[in-house]
C-alpha cells in the first residue's frame, strides 16, 4: 500500500515540475551582463579505456596449473663452416686494344710491291698529328704488250689539327709521285726498230697544302683554303687555288644558309695538240670561278625541304671570255612510311672546274697536250626511293636526267707520223679531252643485306642513255655498270672478302693525222670495246691484336681485258703481306 502511494506522489511532482517550466519559457528572461575576468581555459578529461583482457572474477574460471620443465642439453662436436655468398655478374666483353699506328707490307706477281704506314699521334689534348705513306708499284710485264708497262704510285700526307672551346682549326700538307707509260700502241702497226726507238715514260708530281677552320654557334661555320701544284716530266704544269666558305642565319624556325667559292685553276703546256702538224704553238688556260649559294632549309619530323640557288661567274682569261650562270639547287625528302620508305628527290646544277690533276686521276695515259675548260652542267634531275625493308635489309632506287654542255669525253689521240720532235704519246698511244654537250638517263639500283653481325652483301647496278650533240657515241662511257661486294668475319681470327664489278661495252675511234691537221680529214676508224668482268678476293688471319697477315688476289678470271683502247691490264695477280699495330 505504502509502495502505490509513493509512485503516485513522484508523478504528480513531476507533472507538476513540467507544467511550470512550461510558463516560464512563456515569460521574457530579460538581458544580462556577463563580464569575463578570466580566459576560457578547458580541460580534458582522460577517456575511459576498456582493457583489453577484462579481469574476470567469477567462480566457474578455470584457474592455470603451473608447470614446472627443465632442457636437457648434449654438446654435439660439428666442423660445418658456412661459405659466404657471391654477387653474379656479367661477364663483360674486354675493349679492343687501339694503337697509333700501323705498318703494312705485301709482295706478289708479277713483281708488284705494296706498302702501308700511318700514324696518329696526340701531343695534348685538343691538338695532334696524323701522318701517311702509301706505295704501289708493278715492273712485271702484259703478255702481247712491246712497250714498257711498269707503274709506281707514291704517296705522302699529314695533318695537324687543334680543337678549342667553340672552333676548330688544321693544316694538311700532302705528295705524290706517279709514274706510267704509253705502252697502248696498236698491234702489228710499228717495226721492231721503231718501238725500240720510242720513249714511252711518264712521270707526275704532285705538292699540296691546305687549311681550314670550323666554328660552333656563330653565323660563320668553316672555310677552307687548299692549293695545289701538279706538273709532269714534259714542261706540263697546272696551279689551283680553291677558297670555299659558308654562313648560317636562324630565320624564325628555319636556317638560312650561304655557301661562297672562288676557284682559280692555270697553267701551261709546251706540248701542241697531236692534230697539228708541228710541235707548235703551246697550250695555255686560265680559269676563274666566284660562286654563291644561297639557301633557305625547311625542315619538320618526316620532311625536309632545301630551296635555293647556285650563282657562278666564269672567267676564261686566255680567252677574255665571261658569263652568268644560275643554276636550280633544290632538294627534298619525305618519310612515306618511317624508314621503310623514304621518297627523296632534287634539282641541281653548277659550273664544274676541271684541271689536268683530275683528267690524269680519272685516265693516266692522256697526253699532255689537253685543252682545260670548265663543264656548264646546266642540272641534274633525280627523284628515287630509299629505305629498311627489314632491319638488316635496306634499298635505295633512283631514275635522272643530266644536261651537261662541254662534258669532258676521252677519246683517242690522233696516230701522227709526221711530227719531227720525240715524243712518246705520238703513235695512237694517249688520249685527248674531247668535248660534247651531252643529254642523260639514267637509273640505279642498289640493296644492302647485313645477315648478321660478321657478313654484310651489297648489289647495286647502273644503266645510262647517252644523247649528243655531235651525234657521236659518248666515247668511252659504258651504258651498263654493276657491282657486287662481301664482307665476312670468319670466327675471332679469320675474316675474308670479295669485289665483283662489271662494265659495259665502250666507244672510241683511232684516227691517223694527214698534213691539213684538219681532224675531219683524218683517216678514222671506230673502235667498240668489249664489256669486261672482274673479281677481286682477300683473306686473312689475324695471329694476335697487333700482327695479321693476308692474301689478296685480283682479276681471278684473268682476262687481260683493255679499260682504254689497247691498254690491256695484267692478268691474274696475287700478293701476300701482313699488317702490324704498334704504339709510337
Amino acid at each position: 500500500m505504502h509502495k502505490h502511494i509513493k509512485l503516485t506522489l513522484i508523478f504528480l511532482i513531476g507533472v507538476f515540475q513540467f507544467a511550470i517550466a512550461q510558463e516560464e519559457e512563456k515569460d521574457d528572461i530579460g538581458t544580462e551582463t556577463v563580464t569575463v575576468t578570466k580566459a576560457y581555459t578547458p580541460t580534458i578529461s582522460d577517456a575511459f579505456k576498456i582493457k583489453t583482457i577484462p579481469d574476470l572474477n567469477d567462480s566457474i574460471v578455470l584457474q592455470k596449473k603451473k608447470i614446472n620443465y627443465s632442457i636437457f642439453s648434449v654438446p654435439v662436436a660439428s666442423t660445418f663452416t658456412p661459405a659466404k655468398g657471391k654477387a653474379s655478374a656479367v661477364k663483360k666483353t674486354p675493349p679492343p686494344v687501339l694503337y697509333n699506328s700501323y705498318a703494312s707490307a705485301g709482295v706478289g706477281n708479277p713483281a708488284n710491291l705494296m706498302g702501308k704506314f700511318y700514324t696518329s699521334r696526340t701531343i695534348d689534348r685538343e691538338s695532334g698529328y696524323t701522318l701517311g705513306l702509301e706505295h704501289n708499284s708493278s715492273r712485271g710485264d702484259i703478255d702481247g704488250v712491246a712497250l714498257d708497262n711498269i707503274y709506281s704510285n707514291s704517296k705522302l700526307d699529314a695533318s695537324y689539327t687543334k680543337r678549342d672551346s667553340d672552333f676548330d682549326w688544321g693544316v694538311d700538307v700532302g705528295a705524290q709521285h706517279q709514274l706510267y707509260n704509253w705502252y697502248g700502241i696498236p698491234d702489228a702497226t710499228f717495226t721492231e726498230e721503231e718501238v725500240d726507238g720510242i720513249d714511252e715514260r711518264q712521270n707526275y708530281y704532285m705538292a699540296e697544302a691546305s687549311g681550314h677552320i670550323n666554328v660552333e654557334d656563330s653565323y660563320f661555320e668553316n672555310a677552307k683554303l687548299e692549293y695545289r701544284r701538279f706538273w709532269d716530266a714534259v714542261k706540263s704544269g697546272e696551279n689551283r687555288a680553291v677558297f670555299k666558305t659558308g654562313f648560317s642565319f636562324p630565320v624564325a624556325d628555319e636556317n638560312f644558309g650561304v655557301k661562297a667559292k672562288v676557284d682559280y685553276v692555270s697553267g701551261s703546256f709546251k706540248n701542241s695538240s697531236l692534230n697539228n702538224p708541228t710541235n707548235t704553238p703551246e697550250i695555255n688556260y686560265s680559269n676563274l670561278q666566284v660562286g654563291i649559294n644561297p639557301s633557305l632549309a625547311l625542315l619538320n619530323e618526316d620532311f625536309s625541304l632545301n630551296l635555293g640557288v647556285n650563282l657562278v661567274y666564269g672567267l676564261d682569261s686566255e680567252n677574255s671570255d665571261s658569263n652568268f650562270y644560275i643554276y636550280p639547287a633544290v632538294t627534298a625528302s619525305y618519310r612515306l612510311l618511317d624508314d621503310m620508305a623514304i621518297v627523296y628527290g632534287g634539282v641541281e646544277g653548277d659550273l664544274m672546274q676541271n684541271s689536268y690533276y683530275g683528267f690524269v686521276e680519272d685516265n693516266p695515259y692522256v697526253s699532255p697536250t689537253l685543252s682545260i675548260v670548265p663543264t656548264d652542267k646546266k642540272y641534274d634531275a633525280y627523284v628515287g626511293l630509299k629505305g629498311q625493308i627489314l632491319p638488316n635489309l635496306s634499298y635505295n632506287v633512283k631514275v635522272s636526267y643530266t644536261t651537261e654542255d662541254r662534258k669532258a669525253l676521252y677519246k683517242l689521240n690522233a696516230r701522227n707520223d709526221s711530227r719531227t720532235d720525240e715524243k712518246g704519246y705520238y703513235y695512237g698511244n694517249s688520249f685527248e679531252v674531247f668535248y660534247d654537250d651531252v643529254k642523260t638517263i639514267g637509273a640505279f639500283g642498289e640493296l644492302n643485306v647485313d645477315v648478321n653481325r660478321n657478313f654484310s652483301l651489297g648489289v647495286n647496278v647502273e644503266y645510262f642513255n647517252y644523247n649528243t650533240e655531235t651525234d657521236n657515241p659518248a666515247w668511252n662511257l659504258p651504258d651498263l655498270k654493276g657491282s657486287l661486294f662481301m664482307d665476312y668475319q670468319i670466327g675471332e681470327k679469320w675474316f675474308a672478302g670479295a669485289n665483283l664489278f662489271y662494265v659495259g661495252e665502250r666507244d672510241d675511234v683511232a684516227t691517223i693525222a694527214t698534213a691539213s691537221g684538219i681532224p675531219s680529214e683524218f683517216f678514222a676508224d671506230r673502235v667498240v670495246l668489249d664489256g669486261y668482268f672482274d673479281a677481286n678476293f682477300h683473306v686473312g688471319y689475324r695471329w694476335n691484336d697487333q700482327l695479321s697477315f693476308f692474301v689478296k688476289m685480283a682479276n681471278i678470271a684473268n682476262n687481260n681485258y683493255q679499260r682504254f683502247s689497247n691498254y690491256p691490264v695484267q692478268g691474274l695477280q696475287v700478293m701476300g703481306g701482313l699488317t702490324y699495330k704498334f704504339d709510337l
